[in-house]
């Protein structure tokens, strides 16, 4: 908790308080109360009690070692790509992708007070990205800082009117802060997806289309990603995500992290990734949870 700017610890540690009492109905989450994850955590969850961690990783242990139900993780954005880098922190948790939920984005500019020469704007990478236009054609210089909600907190404990926070609107009124300009966005699309993560899968109910999570690392052969992605152009299974990284400090072979829409069980994600089995080094599934948003 001492991670939090002074302003914040309070709400932290009655949040805290109250996950304590009721462990199997608290969602974790990255950032200080008031960020987009806490807004997701209340918006898809409004029973559970939103816990407040420092980075993805405590958010992640809180849920290894019982403190948390699930957890709430930021993975992509309409404007800024990746968030997480989920396909790093799931494989050696333990935890399963159970859901996912869709949060449209809109910033405010908040401060000490109204004034016109606001210098600096603090706040997540995530969050400066994404507003990157709208600050450079006023000149505010962005400064990047761990969290959006923990930034409006760092700005109430450095007391300087020239200097003010990028975030989620309610953080203003949490951290006794003052609105300066409402509805910031570079654009109207600007949506944050997020993944809920769980020790154990849960039961798909209804007859709705799913959504499966999976990671693979590609053999090093020439057309070896063409090669494993045949199977689901042969079966007709939409692939919506396809990501590529490098692990251990190796280029000489890729792993990948994909999504589809399926599950396990029908057949033609049942031959799709059995013939991925066959073309790649290994395959992982992460998940199998419902849409949250239609796929074309």
């Amino acid at each position: 908790m001492e991670n939090f700017a002074p302003p914040a610890r309070a709400l932290v540690a009655r949040m805290i308080e109250d996950a304590e009492r009721h462990p199997e109905r608290t969602v974790a989450f990255q950032g200080a109360p008031g960020a987009n994850s806490h807004v997701a955590v209340r918006q898809a969850f409004p029973d559970g009690l939103p816990l407040p961690c420092f980075d993805f990783a405590d958010a992640i242990e809180a849920v290894q070692d019982g403190s948390a139900d699930c957890a709430m993780i930021p993975i992509e954005n309409s404007l800024h790509g990746r968030v997480a880098d989920i396909h790093f922190l799931l494989p050696e948790s333990g935890l399963v992708i159970v859901g996912e939920y869709f949060l449209p984005i809109r910033y405010a500019l908040m401060g000490l007070e109204r004034r016109d020469d606001i210098r600096q704007a603090m706040s997540h990478p995530q969050a400066l990205g994404q507003c990157r236009h709208w600050l450079k054609a006023r000149g505010i210089e962005p400064v990047s800082y761990p969290d959006t909600a923990g930034a409006a907190a760092k700005v109430a404990e450095l007391a300087d009117p020239r200097i003010a926070a990028l975030a989620p609107p309610g953080a203003a009124e949490m951290y006794g802060l003052e609105t300066l300009v409402e509805d910031i966005a570079d654009a109207d699309h600007n949506t944050t997806r997020f993944v809920t993560l769980a020790r154990e899968p849960r039961p798909l109910t209804g007859d709705g289309p799913c959504m499966t999570t999976f990671i693979f690392e590609v053999k090093n052969v020439p057309a070896a990603l063409y090669k494993a992605l045949g199977g689901f152009a042969t079966n007709g299974v939409n692939m919506t995500k396809l990501e590529s990284y490098q692990r251990g400090g190796s280029f000489a072979a890729t792993e990948f992290y994909a999504d589809i829409v399926g599950k396990p069980g029908d057949p033609s994600i049942d031959n799709a990734l059995e013939e991925l089995s066959f073309q790649t080094k290994w395959t992982r599934l992460l998940g199998t949870y419902p849409q949250a948003r239609p796929r074309p």
